[in-house]
């Protein structure tokens, strides 16, 4: 949403927000120009305002959604709002259930060093820039698509890129096989003379290729073991090789990408260093389904293979939860030790009754180390107490589980 509202103050809109408490991104979007409410109520809703522009994260009784229904005032979707921009572009999406922010944010990078100079917008802020959006003067446009009740079928891509796929967002979507359609119909989408970019030996794949007529790729042709990335893991190269496959279908050279790749420099909250405690390395990352968790761990034992590894973790969505209970725990047996805290609710009430307790007890029951804590000062005073020179933390999960990592660092 903050990098949309960028994108309207970037072409002389008036732009005003509003969230449920002021936060870091706030701050900055107060700096460069945007009103910024910090409380969600009916009075931030003016005669004046011509549109509204709203998250899918909020409920549909939402007061201030209904306060502009109420006055007239136009309500658009997050990616509604984004199509009416970026279609008017070149417009390259990054979809898929895992990585699309790293890959799109890689992308922005290679078209920068290549002179391009796109617009874009990505789903975190960019090391690099602090930044979750990019003004550019060239005809691209560079998004990240993301499928949660298929919003992103207002985008009318000339390239699309998707990562991989699996059964996400289950609140929304009822088994792997509905997510495959939402993938398909959105590669049916891509304009003529375009490309759709896959990884043609992923899983899940390739049904979402049926009757697609534009040139196909396969990223997987671009992968390079011998790239040297500053973030470690099997899952960032194969995201730094989508990335490729989209720059040389535009041109860019490989010699160009490389270049871009190996200065890239990541992203807010995935797998981001925020310093040491007691000697102890902090890491923050965004990790909230059970592949994405397998994935950051073991790139955090190849870049400290000698350290004992703490994960700190909070799930995301009673749904999620549920429905993948069984992976979570798997994934959360990996680590030498996992604190898990209450999941975060998001939009949902818990009708499973699945906790935080289950999941920790779950692993336990597999031999495994875990402990519960329910709040995260009681995480902070515990790893303060505990951690040394020879441990790495992890801190894990897509609600507001980052302020553990800056907690233990201050």
């Amino acid at each position: 949403m903050s990098g949309l509202a960028r994108l309207f103050l970037n072409e002389k809109k008036v732009v005003s927000g509003s969230d449920r408490a002021p936060s870091d991104i706030t701050k900055a979007l107060e700096v460069e120009g945007i009103n910024f409410f910090p409380a969600q109520i009916s009075s931030n809703i003016t005669d004046d305002i011509d549109l509204v522009v709203y998250t899918e994260a909020i409920p549909k009784d939402q007061e201030e959604l209904l306060a502009a229904r109420e006055k007239g005032i136009e309500t658009i979707n997050y990616f509604d709002a984004l199509g009416m921009v970026a279609n008017e572009y070149f417009l390259i999406a990054i979809a898929g259930s895992h990585g699309k922010t790293t890959t799109t944010a890689m992308l922005i990078d290679i078209f920068e060093e290549a002179g391009l100079d796109p617009s874009a917008i990505v789903g975190s802020l960019r090391a690099k820039t602090k930044s979750n959006y990019r003004a550019g003067k060239s005809k691209y446009f560079i998004v990240e698509a993301c499928e949660y009740r298929r919003d992103f079928m207002s985008l009318e891509p000339d390239v699309l890129v998707v990562t991989n796929i699996e059964h996400e967002h289950v609140d929304y979507y009822k088994d792997l096989g509905e997510v495959q359609q939402a993938f398909r119909e959105l590669a049916l989408r891509i304009r003529e003379g375009g490309a759709l970019i896959v990884n043609f030996s992923g899983e899940n794949i390739a049904p979402i290729l049926e009757s697609v007529t534009v040139k196909l790729i396969d990223y997987g042709k671009y992968f390079d073991p011998t790239l040297s990335l500053t973030m470690p893991g099997m899952h960032n190269q194969l995201n730094a090789a989508a990335a490729r496959a989209a720059a040389d279908f535009v041109g860019i050279s490989s010699e160009v990408s490389q270049t871009a790749l190996e200065q890239f420099k990541g992203t807010w909250r995935r797998f981001e260093y925020k310093g040491e405690v007691n000697g102890a390395k902090v890491y923050d990352d965004y990790g909230h389904h059970p592949t994405e968790i397998k994935a950051t761990l073991q790139g955090a034992r190849e870049l400290y293979p000698d350290r004992k590894l703490t994960l700190v973790f909070q799930a995301h969505m009673y749904s999620r939860t549920h429905t993948l209970f069984n992976d979570f725990v798997e994934a959360l047996s990996l680590p030498d030790r996992v604190i898990v805290l209450p999941i975060y609710a998001a939009r949902e009430v818990n009708e499973s009754g699945v906790s935080h307790s289950k999941l920790a007890e779950a692993v336990r029951e597999r031999g495994d180390d875990a402990e519960v804590l329910d709040t995260f000062d009681e995480v902070v005073i515990e790893l303060k107490k505990s951690l040394g020179p020879n441990d790495l933390v992890l801190v894990m999960g897509a609600g507001d589980i980052t302020q553990v990592a800056t907690q233990l660092v201050s």
